[in-house]
């Protein structure tokens, strides 16, 4: 089992996007996904750096303030 990460897409240059979910940017790769992403769409990305799939920004940001929840507050990042 993985955890996967909503991210919100804010730049793609082919099959890698730059990405962004609590303040934490990063590369990640498209080649996992079946439909095409743009920026303002959220994807769910897995540890090594794989974007799996879309998810509804509603979705996205649900999880996004339940993992703010329960992260300990001396942790940062995603």
């Amino acid at each position: 089992m993985c955890i996967g990460v909503p991210y919100r897409v804010l730049h793609t240059d082919g099959q890698v996007a730059t990405v962004e979910a609590a303040g934490h940017r990063r590369e990640v790769s498209l080649l996992m996904l079946s439909e095409p992403v743009r920026p303002g769409d959220y994807v769910v990305v897995e540890i090594g750096g794989f974007a799996t799939s879309r998810i509804e920004p509603a979705r996205a940001q649900e999880i996004l303030e339940l993992m703010t929840e329960i992260q300990p507050s001396t942790q940062t990042g995603v």
